[in-house]
């Protein structure tokens, strides 16, 4: 069977995440949600999704498929009927199609299909950027039961303390010396080539995924992903970090999340909390205002290519598009376009030329190209968001 990841109704409530990836290709947990999906399914996967990405997201019809609503996450019991699925079945969560069964060229009309309501209650979706690490530490400890069921970690080292190490898996490379693992609240996995320095205390729910860093003496709370390549220090609570960027010095960052090659500053710190203890309220592009979250710890949401300098302070529920830069003193807004450079004092346009040439020396550290696709799409999203800068 064929299998299509499509975006779904909530592609613009997951901006600025989405302007540069597929909702597929969110990660959450230790695994992206299409890496989850194929792990379930047992097959690769193609997308459908907006026109200006699908050149690095392109579909891959066959003349019988099945189409899955992205923004919901496998569980076993949703992975079993989806592979069960057979022609004229479409599986539903209320008004919400999950996903359906569709020959090639055929007109969808859900009122011949034959419907299945999807009656569980482990149903695991994502509506909002929060919901990213809201609802982490549950796809941490989902994920962990999934990528290390009926395999053996690498020994625990001597001189690390581990707190319920039943609950702690290592991969093959992993390094990590005189570090303080807690896993009484939930797993903590630990990738491949990863790196733990000395004195770093980690609480799970936690994921270090392969090839990332946690600097020395690193404090990080439970809910936390560290995505690949990245590299995290300081203090750290339920934060997700997609991949290829770094938090590498002291500062606080909570309820957080960080999309690919961003940078943060030593000694930044975000707010994750109001003076008044209210509901944080968090930028939202669907409506084009602000939407009450229902939260009261919400910290950062910054898209990806965006850098702040040191000492930047951020407040309680800021949004950062695309390739920001942000630097000197005070509190810039709390949402702050795509492709932007300044502070508190003031804005100017980051223009894509700037912009490319810091992505392709960024990049080019981890030995990896910014390509005439990746070019492309950044300069769509220049375009798409010229309406929130003032140029």
């Amino acid at each position: 069977m064929n299998y299509i990841l499509f975006d779904g109704t909530v592609r613009n409530q997951l901006l600025p995440f989405t302007y540069t990836r597929p909702v597929a290709d969110i990660r959450i947990g230790v695994l992206t949600i299409r890496e989850k999906w194929e792990h379930f399914l047992g097959y690769t996967t193609s997308t459908v999704t907006e026109e200006y990405l699908s050149d690095k997201w392109p579909m891959v019809e066959f003349p019988e498929n099945v189409m899955i609503n992205a923004s919901y996450l496998p569980t076993p019991n949703l992975a079993t009927i989806v592979k069960g699925m057979t022609e004229g079945q479409a599986i539903f969560d209320g008004e919400e199609v999950i996903a359906f069964y569709t020959k090639e060229d055929q007109e969808v009309d859900f009122d011949t299909y034959d419907i299945i309501e999807y009656t569980f209650e482990d149903l695991f979706k994502i509506e909002h950027t929060w919901d990213i690490f809201s609802k982490n530490a549950r796809a941490i400890a989902e994920d962990y039961a999934l990528l290390t069921e009926g395999r053996s970690s690498q020994p625990i080292p001597q001189m690390v303390v581990a707190l319920n190490a039943a609950d702690i898996f290592i991969e093959e490379g992993a390094t990590l010396p005189l570090c303080s693992l807690n896993a009484e609240n939930g797993p903590i996995y630990i990738g491949k080539d990863a790196e733990i320095m000395e004195g770093s205390m980690i609480r799970g729910p936690f994921a270090l995924c392969e090839h990332a860093t946690v600097k020395m003496g690193a404090k990080i709370y439970g809910g936390t992903t560290v995505g690949p390549h990245c590299k995290i220090g300081g203090e750290v609570n339920n934060v997700v970090l997609f991949g290829y960027s770094s938090k590498g010095h002291d500062g606080f960052l909570g309820n957080t999340v960080l999309g690919e090659w961003c940078n943060i500053g030593a000694d930044s710190n975000n707010s994750n909390l109001k003076n008044n203890y209210a509901s944080v309220k968090l930028w939202d592009y669907e409506t084009g205002r602000f939407a009450n979250t229902g939260l009261q710890f919400c910290g950062l949401m910054m898209g990806d290519h965006s850098k702040c300098g040191i000492n930047t302070m951020f407040n309680t529920g800021t949004v950062i598009g695309v390739a920001t830069n942000i630097f000197g003193s005070g509190f810039p807004r709390n949402f702050v376009p795509s492709f932007q450079w300044g502070g508190a004092n003031g804005f100017v346009t980051h223009l894509p030329k700037k912009a490319f040439e810091t992505a392709r020396i960024a990049m080019a550290r981890r030995d990896i190209e910014l390509t005439e696709q990746d070019e492309a799409i950044l300069n769509h999203v220049f375009e798409e968001t010229k309406q929130y800068r003032r140029e």
